[in-house]
């Protein structure tokens, strides 16, 4: 009998369950990819949700259908899934790590753009540190799939866009130059997927532990425990990136609101062997340093 692996119907989303397809095949497996459509699949003309609105839009309804046995293991953008899951689901596995870096099409870099110049994005996140570095810029909502993106762009609507490096290369896009980690803190989880399945099917989780690689998995506990400790929500500006060095693991954070007007950074080393640790600690430097009273100012100024 086939797994059943459950995917959105976006070109992103089957691009990403092609891949975990392909190696679930090279390990003698036979697979059967199916689509589920999401409420983050439910705007107008299509358009992907972006990402500071609600995370669970995007993964609701395919993990409904792991709870109703429907699809054996889901394949998700790891910066998708929130950091609680509904009982009896876990993360099973975390394939390779592609760039997790923002990259920016349509210029060399961001200090390369022109004074005022027009930015999109439909992320929070991006358009707070965007404007942190570069308070003169014009940054605009940017809505619709990549390619809808990348159109507007060449048609003069944008100068510049930002968009994940990993959904460019996993799209087979050459668009786009990376922004350093050090102007632009990744999302936590980006350019990671994460595999979804009931925490009791033997067969499934064992299935994508085989798939998981290890620096990919220890960078991603550590961020999502950084996340579920701020709290963070869709409407909170939070960057996370964690990376091994050895068996250290550096973990940068920042945390801001929207109109790049106030920021907390930081970054701290821990042991690799214990990620979540990491993140924790970095969690209580950040709220340490005021980012819940910061984030709360964030999630109103949303809501306005």
């Amino acid at each position: 009998m086939a797994l059943r692996l459950g995917s959105r119907g976006s070109a992103l989303a089957l691009a990403q369950a092609t891949y975990v397809r392909e190696r679930l095949e090279g390990v003698g497996e036979e697979v059967e990819v199916i689509t589920i459509r999401t409420s983050g699949d439910e705007r107008p003309g299509g358009a992907a949700a972006p990402e500071n609105d609600d995370k669970a839009r995007f993964v609701k309804e395919i993990e409904e259908a792991l709870l109703r046995e429907e699809i054996d293991l889901a394949v998700h953008s790891a910066k998708d899934v929130p950091s609680l899951l509904p009982d009896g689901l876990a993360i099973v596995g975390v394939p390779q790590r592609v760039d997790p870096r923002d990259a920016l099409c349509g210029a060399a870099s961001v200090d390369a753009l022109a004074e005022g110049a027009v930015v999109g994005t439909a992320s929070l996140r991006r358009r707070a540190q965007l404007l942190a570095v570069r308070p003169d810029l014009d940054v605009r909502e940017a809505r619709g799939n990549v390619d809808t993106r990348l159109r507007r762009l060449a048609e003069g609507g944008y100068g510049a866009l930002v968009l994940a490096a990993a959904g460019l290369a996993r799209l087979g896009r050459q668009e786009g130059e990376p922004i350093s980690e050090e102007t632009m803190t990744p999302a936590p989880g980006q350019g990671c997927l994460a595999l979804e399945a009931r925490a009791e099917d033997a067969v499934a989780t064992g299935l994508a532990a085989r798939l998981t690689d290890h620096d990919a998995l220890v960078a991603l506990t550590a961020e999502r425990a950084l996340v579920e400790g701020l709290a963070a929500t869709c409407h909170t500006p939070v960057g996370a990136h964690a990376r091994l060095r050895g068996d250290r693991l550096v973990l940068d954070a920042f945390a801001g609101m929207p109109d790049g007007s106030e920021w907390i950074r930081d970054s701290a080393t821990g042991d690799a062997r214990d990620p979540a640790a990491l993140g924790r600690a970095v969690t209580e430097r950040m709220l340490a340093a005021g980012a819940r009273e910061l984030l709360g100012a964030a999630e109103r100024s949303v809501a306005r």
